[in-house]
């Protein structure tokens, strides 16, 4: 018997909760997504707080937990970079030597020429952008000439944008893998993305039908372990683009948190076992990136409603892990729209945890985002190359 018969996993994309002690190498000194948001103004987070955020680290408006009902702490990225495929990967047992390459300048000549040959089509753009920002300088064009817009961001993403009704979806993708194909060796970058759009000039809007190309993970890594366990591993959201399938019995696919909420919820109710891994992207894509503080609190706040619903389906044999793969503070005092390098939050929930004596629940720094991973390879019978379990802690 395991300790934990269903392990859920839940990812806050982007929610940071403070700058890391090498912060400074990334530009990102006092960057603290959830510490700027609670600053922003009062939050109504009455199901995090309880569980225990507000005892990771000082939050502005919220007090801490008496009592909290989680474990608590926060992480640290050991491998270098602040995206997400870095964060998913340590999470995994990964740890990379080196940061995946980014392009501040775009992408150089060589790259360019050789997918426009590949594609029979010239590109337009090829430079960081704000994916919003791209689509009001560039789409107008896009939409007259059928070019395809190209851009980058401060994270290692080679990034296509297409109208649908002028590059029909099948096409973008089929262009997406001939980039992913291409980029590898010293270009190798963390992800390709799709950006479908659709709209008229001046309301163009992204499409659900982002699909990302990641490189494959090297091995092993949790899902890979666990899958030889026999554990079965259900993926929400991006999941399965992140570990490009590898391990996951199932996946299902989500347009928004709320809909990533309910289909966890579906799972706890259909699942009867394993790991059900859910990443919720909301908050770094619309908001984080966009430096649209309010609406990152609002969707905060969502989530925190939703959460308390979720909780309630929980058994006792259930272990439930929050936290985040990065930070992508919205802070305006800070300009730029790219991801933050941050500590992330850890909690950890099962209604077994009510009888534990409270000192048992403080899970202090971890010094890596592969201790979580740990601790699930360890609850399912297994380990993973990197982090220290605190499976132990929990029991």
């Amino acid at each position: 018997m395991v300790p934990f018969t269903r392990i859920f996993w839940i990812v806050l994309d982007s929610g940071g909760i403070g700058a890391l002690p090498d912060a400074a190498e990334y530009g990102d000194t006092g960057r603290n997504t959830l510490g700027h948001i609670a600053e922003s103004r009062p939050l109504n987070l009455p199901t995090l707080l309880s569980l225990g955020l507000g005892d990771i680290a000082p939050l502005a408006n919220l007090a801490p937990a008496r009592n909290p009902r989680a474990a608590f702490g926060k992480a640290a990225t050991h491998s270098p970079g602040k995206d997400t495929t870095t964060g998913h990967w340590e999470m995994a047992g990964i740890w990379l030597p080196q940061a995946f390459p980014t392009y501040p300048h775009g992408f150089p000549p060589e790259v360019i020429h050789a997918f426009e040959a590949k594609i029979g089509r010239e590109i337009i753009g090829n430079k960081p952008a704000s994916g919003t920002e791209i689509l009001k300088e560039l789409g107008e064009e896009h939409v007259r000439t059928g070019k395809p817009i190209v851009y980058t961001s401060g994270d290692s993403v080679f990034q296509i944008a297409t109208h649908e009704d002028v590059v029909p979806i099948a096409e973008l993708y089929k262009m997406c893998g001939i980039a992913r194909q291409l980029l590898d060796g010293p270009n190798k970058v963390g992800r390709v993305i799709a950006r479908p759009f659709t709209g008229s000039p001046g309301n163009f809007t992204r499409t659900p039908r982002r699909h990302d190309y990641a490189v494959d993970p090297p091995k092993p890594m949790l899902l890979d372990v666990l899958a030889d366990r026999g554990v079965p591993i259900h993926g929400i959201g991006k999941i399965h683009d992140i570990y490009n399938g590898r391990g996951l019995q199932d996946y299902v696919t989500t347009v928004s948190n709320a809909d990533g909420m309910q289909k966890l919820t579906d799972a706890a109710q259909k699942r009867s076992a394993g790991l059900i891994f859910c990443n919720l992207v909301d908050f770094d894509m619309l908001y984080g990136h966009r430096k649209d503080v309010e609406g990152f609190a609002k969707s905060l706040e969502e989530f925190d409603a939703q959460l308390k619903v979720f909780l309630d389906s929980l058994l006792a044999s259930d272990l439930l892990i929050l936290t985040a793969d990065h930070g992508c503070d919205p802070d305006l005092r800070w300009p730029t729209t790219d991801h933050s390098r941050e500590y992330v939050p850890v909690l950890a929930y099962s209604p077994k945890l009510a009888a534990h004596a409270e000192s048992s629940r403080n899970l202090g720094i971890r010094e890596t985002l592969s201790d979580l991973g740990q601790t699930v390879a360890e609850n399912f019978g297994t380990k993973i190359p990197h982090g220290q379990s605190f499976l132990s802690q929990l029991l």
